[in-house]
C-alpha cells in the first residue's frame, strides 16, 4: 500500500486513477500486476463482480499509456516502463445511452462525443464504422490502446426483456467485430471488462484471439483489497 501520509483519505467510489493521486487518496499499489498482464497477451478479457476496481484499473491504465509518469510516483511501475505516450480509447457502456433510444443509436452518438474528445470529426454514418474510422484516426503515428468497460451492461440492465437482450447482443457482437477488421491490426493492446461470462462466447465469437484472465492466478488480487 502506498502512503503520502497518515492522513490519506479513503477513496471510497472513486474511479479515475488521476483523481485518487492527485487529491492524495489511498491507494493500494497494483502496478506491479498490471504491469505482469500487459506482457501476457494484447487482448485481454477480464470479469469480475460490480464494485471490485474494474473502472479504477481501467483509468490506470488509461494514465500509464498515455504516459504521465507524474502520477505513478513511488509506485512500483515508475522505472519499469518507458511512459511513451500513445493514443487510448476507453469505451464506458455507463456513459452509453440505450434506455430510451436503440443501443445503435447510443453507440453512433457515443463515438462521435469520444472523437470530439480527441478534436476528430467522424465522417462515418453507423456505429461500426465510427468504431473503425476512430481507431485509424488515432493510430496515425502509434497504435491505439482500447479499454472497454462494463461490455455486457446493456444485456446484463435488461435481463428481464428477452427481445432487448437479443437485439443488444446482436448489436454488440457487430460492434465488436471491428476488432477483427483491420482496424484491429492497429490496436496495441485491448482490455475488455465486465460482471459476466455468460454473453462472451456469442458477442465475441469471431475474437479467436481474446485471452481470458478471469480465473488467472496471477491476477486473483489484482483488482480491490486484501488482508495484509
Amino acid at each position: 500500500m502506498n502512503r503520502r501520509n497518515s492522513m490519506n483519505k479513503l477513496p471510497i467510489g472513486i474511479q479515475y486513477f488521476n483523481r485518487l493521486r492527485e487529491e492524495n487518496y489511498v491507494y493500494v499499489d497494483k502496478t506491479q500486476h498490471i504491469h505482469t498482464m500487459l506482457n501476457v497477451g494484447t487482448f485481454l478479457f477480464l470479469s469480475r463482480p460490480r464494485r471490485f476496481g474494474k473502472s479504477l484499473l481501467l483509468t490506470t491504465l488509461r494514465e500509464i499509456f498515455r504516459g504521465n509518469k507524474s502520477l505513478f510516483q513511488g509506485l512500483w511501475i515508475e522505472d519499469k516502463i518507458d511512459w511513451q505516450p500513445r493514443p487510448v480509447i476507453l469505451i464506458n457502456f455507463n456513459d452509453v445511452s440505450y434506455r430510451t433510444k436503440s443501443l445503435a443509436q447510443g453507440l453512433t452518438e457515443y463515438m462521435d462525443e469520444l472523437a470530439a474528445e480527441h478534436g476528430i470529426v467522424l465522417s462515418e454514418g453507423d456505429y461500426k464504422d465510427k468504431f473503425r474510422e476512430l481507431i485509424r484516426c488515432l493510430a496515425t503515428a502509434r497504435k491505439v490502446v482500447l479499454l472497454v468497460d462494463e461490455y455486457d451492461k446493456p444485456i446484463t440492465d435488461l435481463l428481464e426483456n428477452d427481445q432487448k437482450v437479443e437485439e443488444h447482443v446482436n448489436t454488440l457482437k457487430d460492434f465488436y467485430s471491428v476488432l477483427k477488421s483491420s482496424a484491429g491490426e492497429q490496436l496495441f493492446f485491448t482490455l475488455i471488462t465486465g460482471v459476466s461470462k455468460y454473453g462472451k462466447l456469442s458477442i465475441f465469437s469471431e475474437l479467436n484471439n481474446l485471452l481470458d484472465v478471469t480465473l488467472d492466478r496471477r491476477f486473483v488480487t489484482l483488482l480491490g483489497y486484501t488482508q495484509g
